[in-house]
């Protein structure tokens, strides 16, 4: 590697340090995604619940490979009382799980966890309900833990890792500070933080809105 090389190199990180400076000076934004409860299923499942050889069919792209459904369940909890119209989301999963808000978790009487989606063992009980069948769950009903998604060149810039956990700050009238907050970083996704309802209706936030990561 000649002199020139070596300069073009320096001159390239100390822009992009220059740049990641800049960014956090004034907080990296973040737009916000509320995310409704839903439902992952796998295979088995879903033709439980909806019919043997029955596959998902798609109503919307989500990041990731990810998609919502047109197929919706019911879901109940100990003492009998249920949530319908459920959206599931595809594909399917290797593991089944049910993601609600603190709210749902009072109103259907269960002790949901707040867990990373796929950390479920350990947690809550539920049943679903679908047009052909129902299952119950020994486990596998949470409250999803908020989390940012983003590229690997998002998180150069933001100055994170996937797995850091970091607070951000909502700039409106109720100037809501979220801490706890994990930074989950792949290929696929898009950047985008994830906060369930209870958290954006006390923010109030709404898709599409903006926070700043803080620190």
């Amino acid at each position: 590697m000649d002199n020139q090389e070596i300069t073009a190199i320096t001159k390239m990180v100390l822009e992009v340090m220059q740049q990641k400076r800049e960014t956090l000076g004034s907080g990296f934004l973040v737009p916000v995604g509320v995310s409704a409860r839903h439902v992952h299923l796998t295979q088995e499942h879903v033709e439980i619940l909806f019919g043997t050889g029955y596959e998902l069919t798609k109503k919307k792209e989500l990041m990731g490979g990810q998609f919502a459904s047109n197929e919706t369940v019911t879901i109940v909890g100990l003492k009998l009382r249920a949530i319908e119209n459920v959206r599931v989301l595809g594909p399917v999963r290797s593991k089944s799980q049910v993601e609600i808000s603190a709210t749902d978790a009072l109103r259907l009487g269960v002790k949901a966890p707040i867990r990373e989606s796929g950390c479920t063992q350990g947690s809550a009980p539920i049943a679903v309900v679908g047009p052909k069948g129902a299952l119950y769950l020994q486990e596998g009903c949470i409250i999803a833990k908020r989390h940012i998604h983003m590229t690997p060149k998002d998180a150069t810039v933001a100055g994170v890792h996937d797995g850091d956990v970091v607070s951000v700050k909502v700039d409106n009238e109720r100037g809501t500070v979220f801490n706890h907050v994990q930074i989950r970083v792949d290929d696929q996704f898009t950047l985008e933080m994830h906060i369930d309802t209870d958290e954006a209706n006390a923010a109030k936030i709404s898709s599409g809105d903006c926070i700043r990561i803080i620190c």
